[in-house]
């Protein structure tokens, strides 16, 4: 996203403008973000929450690095790109037409939600809400119930549209009774124009993929920062440094699914994004990958985050990286069997440690 807008403001590259979706498809096209990722919300949780309703939601997509934002109807386009050195963020683009598009940064406006998340650098999240008929949530509090791979799928997805097969949630509904604010009772699934969007789907997939990615970037992002803020008195203290093993042990819970919440029946999604994202690869010799769907038990085939590719991993602190490398190779080889990474089985291990070593350049030597 750095090199599209030093593009754009040289004049090097534009955008093209399409009747009815403006610079959208286009936009998405040169970030590389597939419209299939597309997640509707349509709780009032943005600064664009006058525009946004059951009737129009905001529709977000991403890929690894990059999320965007958009609300027909709205002024602008909401961004978010990781920087590897400073995590999340946050600009905007202009819907309306223009010889010269250009972003602009908006933190101001974006830190107000985005900064509670993480203490040290800006973070992102999905939430869920007990939204009424407008999309107005109940609970001002509720707006910062953060939903990830370890919250249950019954607690998930209040104010979002979920599109595709999935056991109950809060999706797609409303608590339309004034009587009984509190009670999710209305369905409203398919009750707005899809038309103004890219795709018509919200598809579940995408939506509990966005959440482990929130997750995993958030934890990167957070204990780096803390880690470059360290003096090395601060290493010495031993208080510190039971807080940064904890935070290591919690990050490579996480990279490892230890923490992800029991699926109670196979999951579906409705777009093609459950084909299109596992193409990303990379890919080892067996035609295997840690971006492949299981959908059964679990989301992912290979419990092993792909964020492991990511700038925003390879660029941690050498110190804190080797660490991470070394705990997951301890409970990938074998020799940690703590209970709590029980989900993964000896073959599941044996095909992540083959894949990760067929895929990720350079892994320390003890992995080869």
């Amino acid at each position: 996203m750095e090199r599209l807008g030093r593009q754009l403001a040289r004049g090097e590259a534009n955008l093209a403008y399409t009747p009815g979706l403006g610079y959208l498809p286009d936009l998405l096209k040169k970030l590389g973000v597939n419209p299939d990722s597309q997640a509707l919300v349509f709780s009032k949780t943005s600064f664009q929450q006058g525009l946004i309703s059951p009737q129009n939601p905001r529709a977000v997509y991403f890929n690894d690095d990059v999320a965007v934002g958009y609300v027909p109807g709205g002024e602008v386009f909401e961004l978010s790109a990781l920087d590897p050195d400073h995590g999340p963020q946050f600009y905007v683009l202009s819907t309306h037409q223009a010889d010269r598009p250009h972003f602009e940064t908006r933190d101001e406006v974006c830190l107000s939600c985005h900064g509670p998340v993480n203490q040290v650098v800006p973070g992102l999240m999905v939430t869920s809400v007990i939204p009424d008929s407008t999309g107005k949530p109940f609970f001002t509090g509720a707006f910062f119930n953060i939903t990830d791979q370890r919250t249950p799928i019954a607690d998930r997805w209040g104010g979002w549209y979920v599109d595709g097969s999935v056991e109950a949630n809060n999706g797609n509904q409303v608590a339309s009774d004034p009587d009984k604010p509190t009670e999710l009772n209305t369905n409203i699934a398919g009750k707005f124009d899809t038309s103004k969007y890219p795709v018509p789907t919200s598809d579940v997939v995408a939506l509990m993929t966005l959440e482990h990615q929130t997750r995993i970037i958030n934890l990167i992002t957070g204990i780096s920062a803390q880690m470059r803020n360290l003096t090395p008195a601060d290493r010495a203290d031993p208080k510190i440094s039971k807080r940064v093993d904890a935070a290591i042990e919690e990050m490579t819970a996480s990279l490892l699914f230890a923490d992800e919440a029991e699926l109670h029946q196979p999951v579906k999604g409705a777009s093609s994004f459950s084909k299109t994202f596992p193409e990303l690869g990379p890919r080892d010799k067996q035609g295997r990958s840690l971006r492949d769907f299981d959908l059964q038990r679990r989301l992912f085939r290979y419990p092993l985050s792909y964020m492991i590719y990511d700038p925003i991993f390879d660029n941690m602190e050498e110190t804190l990286k080797d660490r991470i490398y070394r705990r997951l190779f301890d409970v990938l080889s074998g020799k940690d069997t703590a209970p709590k990474f029980a989900k993964l089985s000896a073959s599941d291990r044996k095909a992540i440690l083959e894949i990760v070593r067929e895929t990720k350049p350079d892994l320390p030597d003890y992995w080869k």
